[in-house]
């Protein structure tokens, strides 16, 4: 199970410029896109995800993932669902759970299987006590706590948590997506392939033969792995 930090998504400066715009938004209780399950675990705030606010913040992290080569090649992205945020102040967590396989948009009426869930931090570490995403998987439990700008990636078949706040603040935008390679072991070998391409080609340029075997390689997985 692969769980990725991608750094500077955002810029120090960027993430702020946002966490600021979304603080001055109204909010509502973080249900409103729960399931019924998660439901019994969350205590949060939610920024209404129709309102200007949100449309615009969304817009703002959607440009900046278009622009990270890592987030790219690892996600392998086929439809993300518009980006969310959400605060915990003290007292509020996030218990166990797992993400619905299919997250249903309203407003559009589109559905996508949720392969790959993410969390983007906006608030620095040193601003706010607990608060750490906690996810679960073969390898023991993980816990998560970025810098401000910085992304998590994880597999939405995961069960996780937010820990309770106790000091501060903690502001983050969470989505989920569906990956054209919807399986997560055929996704991490794709990535490790085309970082490896990567730091080849940096080497040995991209004209170079066995650059263009590998990368000849990896495409071809990607046709016969991808769904459309």
């Amino acid at each position: 199970m692969m769980m990725l930090h991608i750094p500077d998504v955002l810029t120090s400066e960027e993430a702020a410029d946002l966490r600021a715009r979304l603080l001055a938004a109204p909010w509502v209780d973080g249900n409103a896109t729960s399931g019924a399950g998660a439901a019994q675990a969350k205590r949060n705030r939610q920024l209404p995800e129709d309102g200007e606010a949100a449309r615009a913040a969304q817009q703002t992290v959607s440009s900046a993932l278009m622009e990270s080569a890592t987030f790219l090649s690892a996600a392998l992205p086929h439809t993300i669902f518009p980006p969310l945020f959400n605060r915990y102040g003290p007292g509020e967590t996030f218990g166990l759970h797992v993400d619905n396989a299919i997250r249903y948009h309203a407003a559009t009426g589109a559905r996508i299987r949720t392969d790959l869930s993410a969390t983007l931090f906006l608030t620095p570490p040193d601003e706010y006590e607990g608060g750490e995403l906690i996810v679960e998987g073969n390898s023991g439990t993980q816990r998560h706590k970025l810098p401000a700008g910085s992304l998590l990636l994880y597999p939405s078949t995961t069960l996780h948590r937010v820990a309770e706040v106790t000091r501060g603040e903690r502001v983050s935008c969470f989505m989920w997506l569906q990956s054209l390679v919807a399986d997560n072991a055929q996704r991490e070998m794709l990535f490790d392939l085309d970082t490896s391409v990567q730091a080849l080609s940096a080497d040995r340029g991209a004209t170079d033969a066995q650059v263009l075997k590998l990368t000849q390689l990896y495409h071809n997985l990607v046709r016969r792995w991808a769904q459309s």
